[in-house]
């Protein structure tokens, strides 16, 4: 079962969800982002000028599709606000002891009936290649409500603890799958949970946490918005398609709401792995996960 921490009014991260997170591997917040700042995300997909020009889909195995967007830097529309408001930077910057820099971001789409899975698989598992230490962390934010029916997230509580296992390649996916024979020998010891979650909701997840989410087959959809973070003193070592560091021009939790810019993605640096082959060389294993 999934332990969630609720609160109403201004968030701040307290010793205790600190070692709940520490201890798991991940931390769920209910209500993290209230519906009138999930509503104004929400804008950015509207009309023409929307973000999802700016997308780009992938078949995986059984002909099942997933959509993305996937950038550098925050920029300043909504999610960009979102990625630098304070509530957001200031957790992140408890959980991982300092500095934070925007590592990427990315929304992924998981769309009725025909959306694919994601494999089980670590964060750093896809990072570590650039990251000499798993100072890393990912907000994984609930844009619609997610249930085991329309694939939300599976967690191996309390696995982040085994370090990073090894990957590999998926075959006909671009995506990579953790080492499924040690996955099998953890799961007696790490418990598999299910991160139920409504909108607004946020998981605070360990870059070594080993996760998954399945096909949704339901009519119901299941968008996510993604900011992942670095540790300024673990800037990547080796220049690739993530963000190196640039610090961070947090703004008040405010801003989310009086946010109006809905249509300018200007300085996110759009990355689509499939764009270009000479892009491929960049993306390791293409970083089409979620």
């Amino acid at each position: 079962m999934v332990e969630e921490v609720r609160f109403d009014g201004p968030f701040e991260m307290t010793d205790v969800m600190k070692d709940q997170y520490e201890r798991d591997g991940f931390l769920v917040v209910k209500n993290f982002f209230d519906q009138e700042e999930i509503d104004n995300l929400w804008k950015i997909f509207e009309g023409p000028a929307g973000i999802l020009n700016h997308s780009y889909e992938t078949i995986e195995p059984g002909g099942k599709k997933i959509l993305r967007v996937m950038y550098k830097h925050p920029g300043n529309d909504v999610s960009g606000v979102i990625s630098r408001s304070e509530k957001v930077v200031e957790a992140c910057e408890k959980l991982l002891g300092g500095e934070i820099y925007h590592y990427h971001g990315k929304f992924i789409l998981k769309n009725p009936h025909e959306a694919g899975e994601h494999v089980w698989h670590q964060d750093y598992g896809y990072w570590y290649k650039h990251n000499l230490f798993p100072d890393m962390i990912t907000v994984w934010v609930s844009m619609d409500k997610a249930t085991r029916e329309n694939s939300c997230l599976q967690l191996l509580k309390g696995s982040h603890k085994c370090g990073r296992i090894d990957h590999s390649p998926g075959g006909a996916t671009l995506q990579t799958t953790a080492d499924l024979d040690r996955i099998e020998a953890l799961k007696p010891l790490c418990p598999l949970v299910y991160a139920e979650m409504e909108r607004g909701d946020v998981i605070f997840l360990h870059c070594n946490t080993l996760h998954k989410s399945s096909p949704n087959e339901s009519d119901k959809r299941r968008w996510a918005f993604i900011a992942c973070y670095n540790k300024a003193s673990n800037d990547s070592f080796i220049p690739h398609h993530h963000a190196n560091y640039v610090p961070i021009d947090k703004v008040p939790d405010s801003a989310i709401k009086e946010c109006r810019n809905y249509t300018d993605f200007s300085g996110k640096e759009f990355t689509d792995p499939l764009k270009k082959a000479e892009d491929r060389k960049h993306f390791p294993s293409a970083e089409i996960k979620g």
